[in-house]
């Protein structure tokens, strides 16, 4: 006669069984790719590597300044000048203390126009770049147009253009004074080609006297963001705003500076003038 396997022996037995079955699991699971190497299945090329996100590309001295338009670039009869008489170029109607009195909210206000006319006379009106820049400045008659290309640090190149978007309703009219004299201040938007990732115009208009003679200075203003660069075109003078040729300047800069930043050569000069 056989014995029957007592209590104990039945209990200890359930015991080891469920510890292998445990293992066995442990083991077909562990690591994920020894795992699915013991089941036949292997993780997709895609699950075991993700894309990086291409980094922007840098704007490089040679490149902006590859990147700057020439007198093919705009239309009328534009001379290009010396770069250094470009870069002292200032407008001294554009000096002067805005005058507070002007403003509902004087303080933040009147800053942010007073900004305006200081930016404009140093020729910064982005602030200063971050990065490389380049310039070139375009003469005819008595009106100049100074067009510029640099990179900026990404948040305050946004800033800035936020700040430009404000001036229309801030900065619609006001005074400024320089020596006793009272100048009239008036901005609006003006439209620019559908150009770049952002952009925002201006024209900027002072009244005043110069040498005793009431004079009127006007200068249209196109700024154009592409990533982190951005082109800034300022023209115009005594006898008259330029917005076609800021218009023309903004279109086909802002093509020669996607071909800079995709490592294109741009083209010598524009493949139609309209």
């Amino acid at each position: 006669m056989t014995r029957r396997p007592t209590r104990l022996t039945r209990v200890l037995s359930s015991a080891l069984a469920a510890a292998t079955l445990l293992a066995s699991a442990a083991c077909s699971d562990d690591g994920g790719q020894d795992g699915a190497r013991a089941s036949g299945v292997t993780a997709s090329p895609a699950a075991r590597k993700q894309p990086a996100s291409s980094p922007s590309p840098t704007l490089s001295e040679s490149g902006a300044r590859a990147a700057l338009i020439t007198e093919a670039d705009i239309e009328d009869d534009w001379t290009q000048v010396k770069d250094s008489e470009a870069a002292d170029w200032h407008e001294s109607l554009l000096i002067g203390d805005v005058d507070v009195a002007d403003f509902l909210t004087a303080k933040s206000d009147a800053s942010d126009c007073q900004k305006l006319l200081d930016n404009l006379y140093d020729n910064d009106l982005l602030g200063k770049p971050s990065g490389t820049s380049a310039l070139r400045g375009f003469e005819e008659g008595n009106s100049r147009l100074l067009y510029q290309v640099a990179a900026y640090d990404r948040s305050d190149l946004d800033s800035a253009l936020a700040w430009l978007k404000t001036l229309p309703d801030e900065c619609d009219q006001f005074t400024a004074t320089e020596d006793g004299q009272k100048r009239t201040v008036q901005v609006i938007e003006t439209d620019l080609p559908h150009v770049g990732d952002d952009r925002q115009g201006l024209r900027v208009t002072v009244q005043g006297k110069v040498d005793g003679d009431q004079t009127t200075l006007t200068q249209d203003v196109g700024v154009v963001r592409v990533g982190s660069d951005a082109i800034t075109v300022t023209a115009g003078g005594l006898d008259g705003g330029e917005e076609d040729s800021v218009d023309q300047a903004v279109k086909l800069g802002t093509q020669r500076l996607k071909d800079v930043l995709a490592g294109k050569t741009p083209a010598a000069s524009p493949s139609e003038i309209e």
